[in-house]
């Protein structure tokens, strides 16, 4: 990434945090459109501390520093980051705030304003230090062989994949800001203005979409920041009434918003919008992206993509289970991540990975977010166990998928048949809910822990993120976690669904498949709603603990199981169809 060794970087932002007159300097792991996943020039964090997590943040003082992620990273922090220069630290249980208030008062803490929203800062800022919105990023400044900001095409995303042409959706948002009495909204998530447009990109690994801010005006226009030369011939249709402005125009175009009332979202808004709007004189109206609802809601169009792509995918997993169970022994993680892929390859609506596979053996396994690294990466061997998490992006839709198996010949320690168990238990009872619609996902998090918690045992991450319509494979504003958030599920929204268990140092445990939200065919005096399973791969029935599992979760299971068999076996050749046929096989007590 950089000719500059890792153990100079501090010094160097330090030299340039003295030039700015601060005592340090606050850096989340992010670019300026506040995306999960970034492009190389704005890996500023990984720069920084060495740390290569998708979610984190990092404090560096004159003579203290540390990088706080969650519980996914907590043993990659580890792995990844020098002790001798930076604490590593679990960001719930050691928040930033509370770690600057233990080792300082009346510290002054820059920040680049372009990286940071409202909701970031408020929820560091106290009474003890100061926050300084610096002109210059100093990581910027220290990085001299920072690769550029990435410049690829403008796509067009085909009306039979997305549904709805690109001004009935503008004319739609454009009614919602009348009816709120604001004037104009800016678009700030690039995955919100890759749906509004219907266009696509690679900026950025793994989420197809250009790096453009919008502003979309209450009459359905709307201005976007990016040169013109990238937006191909085919995308040109989603961009009448459509002002393409230079990225530069920016700053001017936010001031002619003046005394107009202009809505952002805090969470997902630059704090540098913020102070150019309210310098400008415009009416600052905090609100949710009123595209992500309707981005969340997959039209019928989008929905038969999810399924139709999620056949193709199934397909390539299975093919790639076979393939593990007879031949993968002896074959490193990476390689067996490049297998799967191939094997997706192959469909001609393929364009890449979701997001980096965890394709990992034994140990690696209890990494919840692991990366095998070539060179570094475990060899799989006889009685392991071998975790996959890995998805695609298809032009009609974005897979997610996770299968843990058993690579015998052995047979698997029991402890272990039930934690799988119990993980599968949970896939079950929330695959099988059934609830009213405007329930929170939150209300939901615990019946995929249940069993776990009946043995006092648990997992230290969400159970379902939203997944979008090739797009961003974790999008919001729906989830399924223990961390409440106040968005009810509503029909068409694509949940995961995947629980896990993980016994550090030994092995870990996900199940994962895709959930469409759907009308429950319930006579009810509310609307009820139900999930409809996408995805199709069998569950290793060498680790299920049959006794472990009610008669309702059985049939459950050897339905799916026989749903696998029927949809996935056409697609297979004769030696992949045996297989399946043998993993399908009906389970009894």
């Amino acid at each position: 990434m950089s000719l500059i060794p890792l153990a100079n970087r501090q010094a160097l932002v330090r030299t340039e945090l003295e030039a700015s007159h601060v005592d340090g300097f606050f850096l989340p792991r992010g670019d300026e459109f506040l995306g999960e996943y970034v492009a190389p020039y704005a890996e500023r964090l990984a720069w920084l501390t060495g740390f290569t997590g998708s979610a984190g943040m990092a404090i560096l003082l004159c003579d203290k520093a540390a990088v706080f992620s969650d519980g996914r990273y907590t043993s990659q922090l580890r792995d990844q980051v020098d002790p001798s220069q930076w604490e590593c630290l679990h960001i719930t249980n050691e928040p930033p705030a509370s770690w600057l208030t233990s080792n300082g008062k009346g510290l002054k803490i820059g920040y680049d304003p372009r990286l940071v929203s409202e909701v970031q800062l408020n929820a560091l800022v106290g009474p003890d230090h100061e926050f300084v919105a610096l002109d210059r990023n100093p990581i910027d400044a220290a990085w001299t062989d920072q690769p550029n900001p990435p410049e690829s095409e403008v796509r067009f995303q085909e009306i039979s994949f997305s549904g709805e042409d690109s001004l009935s959706k503008r004319r739609k948002i454009g009614g919602a800001l009348r009816k709120a009495g604001q004037e104009a909204m800016l678009v700030c998530d690039p995955t919100s203005l890759a749906w509004l447009l219907n266009i696509r990109g690679d900026d950025v690994p793994h989420t197809p979409i250009i790096l453009a801010f919008g502003i979309l005006h209450h009459d359905a226009s709307l201005e976007v920041f990016v040169d013109i030369s990238r937006v191909s011939a085919d995308a040109a249709v989603s961009f009448r009434n459509v002002s393409v402005l230079p990225p530069g125009d920016m700053p001017e175009r936010l001031r002619a918003l003046s005394g107009q009332m202009v809505r952002f979202d805090p969470a997902q808004t630059g704090l540098w919008f913020i102070q150019t709007l309210s310098d400008a004189g415009a009416k600052l109206a905090r609100g949710a992206d009123l595209c992500a609802l309707p981005r969340a809601c997959k039209n019928e169009t989008e929905q038969n993509g999810a399924r139709e792509v999620h056949l193709t995918d199934s397909a390539a997993l299975c093919r790639f289970l076979r393939f593990v169970t007879r031949e993968g022994t002896g074959l490193r993680e990476t390689e067996l991540a490049e297998i799967l892929d191939g094997l997706r390859a192959a469909s001609p609506d393929y364009h890449g990975e979701s997001f980096p596979a965890i394709s990992a053996v034994g140990p690696n396994a209890a990494l919840p977010h692991y990366r095998a690294l070539p060179g570094e990466d475990r060899v799989l061997e006889a009685d392991q166990i071998y975790l996959i998490d890995s998805g695609g992006q298809y032009s009609a839709g974005t897979t997610d998928v996770t299968r843990t198996i058993w690579n015998g010949p052995g047979t698997p320690p029991a402890s272990l048949c039930e934690a799988f168990t119990r993980v599968l238990k949970g896939n079950i009872a929330l695959a099988r809910a059934r609830f009213p619609a405007g329930t929170t996902g939150h209300r939901l998090d615990a019946l995929a822990r249940y069993a776990l918690w009946q043995a006092g045992l648990d997992y230290d991450h969400g159970t379902g993120h939203g997944i979008g319509s090739y797009l961003s494979v974790h999008e919001g504003p729906q989830n399924i976690s223990s961390v409440a958030r106040p968005v009810g599920l509503e029909a068409g929204m694509i949940l995961s669904d995947e629980p896990g268990y993980y016994l550090p140092g030994e092995y870990g445990i996900r199940l994962e498949n895709l959930l469409l939200v759907r009308p429950a065919p319930l006579e009810a005096k509310t609307p009820f709603l139900e999930f409809e399973v996408l995805g199709f791969a069998p569950f290793d029935r060498t680790l299920i603990m049959a006794s472990l599992l009610e008669p309702e979760e059985l049939r459950w299971l050897n339905a799916y199981h026989e749903a696998t068999l029927s949809r996935i076996a056409p697609l297979l050749d004769e030696t992949n169809r045996n297989w399946l046929v043998a993993a399908c096989a009906p389970i009894t007590n």
